[in-house]
This record gives structure tokens, sequence and C-alpha cells, in this order.
């Protein structure tokens, strides 16, 4: 009998993996809206593409938030959603975890800067969440909610740092690629990257070969650094028109997942973002939020590079958009 050595490589498993969208998937049926794709005639000729719209601006909520969200909450023990939950946002991601909360029927504690648009701290409470308002500049909104966590004993449900809400995120490129299979590119924003992280895992396994491009607003680029550097860059409070993409830094989770899944990151001006909410609405005839309008700017600025007449598809990802700041776009003052 012979003896040797046997050696054992053990691999760690991926943090997301596309079955993990697809559970997602199948927890939220019937519990969210499945968003249309639409197409526009008027976009892809001012574009020079096939642009394919993804509408979570249609969604529950105003915003693809509702789909983390909800997945999170689902995915938590009954034990864990009686305790009820505590998260921080500008907005949307408020707006998903108070309606998510109403839906499983526990409790949320939002804490939220002070200058949050006020439609979105109003629909916030209307959903029935409380609000803790914190200081962008002078405090940590994720220190700020731990200690809610701590005093309160309930769960934290982050905005984008946490499998189960990367996996949520991801249910939207899975709607868009069963509706339109053939795609040459896929456009999302970029915040804390939970939505990229989602789709962009979807993209990878479903079209291995498509361009998978982020886009965030030229004052808040801290994907974009990161990438460039290797490793997460962390910028000053950013100033930019689109309040849902300011973090000061990729997620810690999400970004190994960017870092290996992006073609690239595109920038774009607060400017070109508000052309591209303005083209939106008027020409589009689609209502939606400077953040949720950046990819169509990068697609609209010719900021992707991709060939003349390629097929993108683009996550409109919310449109909760203050009705005098739409009127002050619409005016073009």
């Amino acid at each position: 009998m012979r003896s040797g050595i046997i050696t054992v490589v053990v691999t760690a498993a991926p943090l997301l993996t596309i079955d993990d969208v697809h559970a997602a998937a199948r927890r939220l049926s019937d519990r969210i809206h499945r968003t249309p794709v639409i197409t526009s005639q008027a976009f892809d000729d001012a574009s020079g593409s096939q642009v394919f719209f993804k509408c979570e601006n249609l969604q529950r909520a105003g915003s693809f938030k509702i789909r983390g969200a909800l997945n999170k909450l689902l995915s938590l023990t009954s034990a864990e959603r009686a305790r009820g939950v505590v998260a921080y946002s500008s907005g949307n991601h408020a707006q998903g975890v108070a309606l998510a909360a109403r839906i499983v029927g526990t409790t949320a504690i939002i804490c939220m800067p002070t200058d949050a648009p006020a439609l979105k701290v109003e629909a916030t409470r209307g959903y029935g969440a409380e609000i803790v308002f914190y200081d962008r500049l002078k405090d940590d909104r994720a220190a700020v909610a731990r200690g809610l966590v701590e005093k309160t004993g309930r769960v934290l449900v982050p905005p984008y740092d946490d499998p189960a809400i990367m996996a949520g995120q991801g249910t939207a490129a899975l709607e868009l690629f069963q509706d339109v299979p053939s795609l040459d590119a896929l456009v999302t924003p970029v915040g804390g990257g939970g939505l990229m992280a989602g789709c962009s895992t979807v993209a990878r396994n479903l079209a291995p070969g498509i361009a998978v491009i982020g886009v965030e607003a030229d004052t808040a680029n801290d994907t974009y650094l990161s990438l460039q550097k290797g490793e997460r860059v962390t910028i000053p409070p950013p100033s930019t028109i689109a309040d849902g993409i300011r973090p000061q830094s990729p997620g810690e989770l999400t970004f190994p997942i960017l870092r290996e899944n992006l073609s690239a990151v595109v920038l774009v001006s607060d400017a070109e973002i508000v052309a591209a909410v303005r083209f939106l609405a008027l020409s589009v005839r689609v209502i939606a939020e400077p953040t949720g309008a950046v990819g169509a700017a990068a697609v609209l600025a010719g900021k992707l590079a991709v060939p003349r007449g390629a097929r993108i598809g683009v996550v409109l990802s919310g449109g909760n958009l203050d009705p005098d700041l739409l009127i002050q776009i619409l005016r073009g003052t």
C-alpha cells in the first residue's frame, strides 16, 4: 500500500451568485412590480444607439430599492423581523425599507441626512417609518445607525453592503434579460454599488461578453477612482444633483464584485444629468430623478465606448423627483 500526501484546495464561495438572484426573484414574486422595458425612437436618434430602458422609476416606492430591502426582510427569521429594523439613506433606500417593513408587518427607524429631499422624507414617513436625522457633513451615518441598533436591538438593513440586498437589486437585470435577451451593454448608476453588484452578476452569467458600465457623477467619483487605484478610495462628501449616488466610498462587499465584473465606470456632469432628465421627460414621457437618469445621461452624452447602433440596456433606477426641481429642469432655469 502506498502512502502519500493529499492536498485539498479550499476555495471561498462567491459572495453573490446568480442562484442568489433567482432565489430573491422567487421571494419577491407578486410582492413588487415587474417594471416595463420601454424604447424611444427619439432617444435612439439622439444617442445613436438602440436603448432599452428598465423603468425602475415605476417600481413600488419609486425606485429599485424595494427589491433589495424586501428580499433582506424576507430573508430574516420571524424573530428578527419582530425586533424591527434600522436603515440609513438619503431617500430611496429609506422608502424601500419603510415600505418593506410595512409589507412584512414590522417597524422601521430610518436615519436620513438633514438635506434629504423633502419629497423622500415625507414618503418615508408616509410608509410608517420613524426618522432620525443626521448631518451629512459632520456625522458618520453608519455609526448613527449602529448606535440605534445597539440601543434598540433592531436589525440593520444596509443600503448596499449586504448579500441579500445585492441579490434583490440584481432581479432588475434578471427581468431585463428575460425581456431583452440580446444586449451589447448594460448601464446602471453606481453609488454604494449594490445595484451594479447584483446586475453585473446577472450580466456576467447570462451574457459573459457584454460590456457592463457603471455611471457616476463626476463630483462623486469614488468608484471610478477606486477602480483606477485597485482599492477602495474615500472622497470628501460630494456635491451633485444626483443625491442617490453620494457615498464617499464603494462598499466593502460590493467593490470586489464591481472590480471583477465591470468593463468601465464613466463620469457625467450635473449639466449632462439635467439634460437627460429633461430629455426623458419631454421626449420619452418618462419622469426620472437625477440619480435615476445618470445612465441615460452617459448614453446621451456619448460617454460609452460602444459601436454606433449598439443595443444598450439602461436601468432608470428611480423616479422620486421633487416637483419644484422638475419644474426648474423643464424650464431650463
